[in-house]
C-alpha cells in the first residue's frame, strides 16, 4: 500500500493504492482504496476502510506515510 501522485504541477493530490512493490510509484496498481489531499484545510483523507483492512489481512505492507494515514482514520495495521 502506497501513495500514487496525481494532479497538476505544484498541485499534488495523492491516491492510496495497493501495488506490487516492484512496480514504479506511478506505475501499475492492483486497486485504488482512497485519496489524500494535503492542500485542503483540514487535509482530506478518504479511505475505504473495508478494502484497506482486507489488504492488510492478506499481507499488504503500507509505507510509513500510508501507515500514518491509516492510523489517523482509525485503521490498525500490524506493520505500524
Amino acid at each position: 500500500m502506497r501513495l500514487r501522485r496525481v494532479g497538476s504541477k505544484k498541485n499534488p493530490i495523492w491516491r492510496i493504492v495497493v501495488a506490487d512493490k516492484r512496480s514504479p510509484r506511478d506505475g501499475r496498481t492492483i486497486e485504488t482504496i482512497g485519496q489524500y489531499n494535503p492542500q485542503m484545510e483540514p487535509s482530506l483523507i478518504v479511505i475505504d476502510e473495508d478494502r484497506a483492512q482486507h489488504w492488510l489481512d492478506h499481507g499488504a505492507r503500507p509505507t510509513r506515510t500510508v501507515s500514518h494515514l491509516l492510523r489517523t482514520k482509525g485503521i490498525e495495521s500490524s506493520y505500524s
